[in-house]
């Protein structure tokens, strides 16, 4: 049998036989996601294009180079969660911050663990934490933080157009993007 390694993760020296880890060398990430549906569309989920003079690292933990990364293409309502904040307060955080209401019921979350390895082979822990939720007009929010908000049929946008890998969030929860 392998070392066992649990996700007591620590930091700074690690005592061998304490069954606890470093955090992993290319960090991890616990982050929350709003798949919104359209009220009266199957498949049609709520996407946006951020607008580049919204406060994103405040709202959404989006910096400014990787807010130039995502440019033109569509965006779930997310973020990174604050410091110990819990997946729920962060979902109620996207609600006000990212489309000004606090009033959608959500259910949730749905958890999902991706680890992957980035360039140079450093390993990455991302966990999802997905609420779903369903719009209540077919007339999508209007908010500050997108220049752009639409229900968008998933099955019809191109995984290249949905940026920060969040094509992979929405396949996770059975919607899946053209390829």
């Amino acid at each position: 049998m392998t070392e066992r390694r649990y996700t007591r993760l620590r930091r700074g020296p690690i005592p061998p036989d304490s069954g606890s880890a470093e955090v992993p060398e290319n960090g991890m990430c616990l982050s929350t996601f709003l798949v919104i549906e359209a009220p009266h569309r199957p498949g049609f989920v709520l996407l946006g294009k951020v607008n580049p003079k919204a406060p994103w690292f405040e709202i959404g933990a989006v910096d400014p180079k990787r807010l130039g990364a995502i440019g033109e293409r569509w965006m779930l309502p997310s973020s990174q969660l604050l410091l110990f904040e819990s997946p729920d307060a962060a979902a109620r955080r996207i609600l006000k911050d990212q489309l000004a209401t606090s009033e959608l019921d959500l259910s949730g979350p749905q958890v999902f663990s991706d680890p992957s390895d980035r360039p140079g082979g450093d390993p990455h822990w991302d966990f999802h934490f997905v609420y779903r939720g369903r719009w209540t007009s077919d007339t999508p929010p209007q908010a500050g933080a997108w220049s752009r908000l639409e229900f968008v049929d998933i099955a019809q946008v191109s995984r290249a157009d949905i940026a920060r890998a969040q094509g992979d969030v929405l396949e996770l929860v059975g919607l899946r993007p053209k390829d």
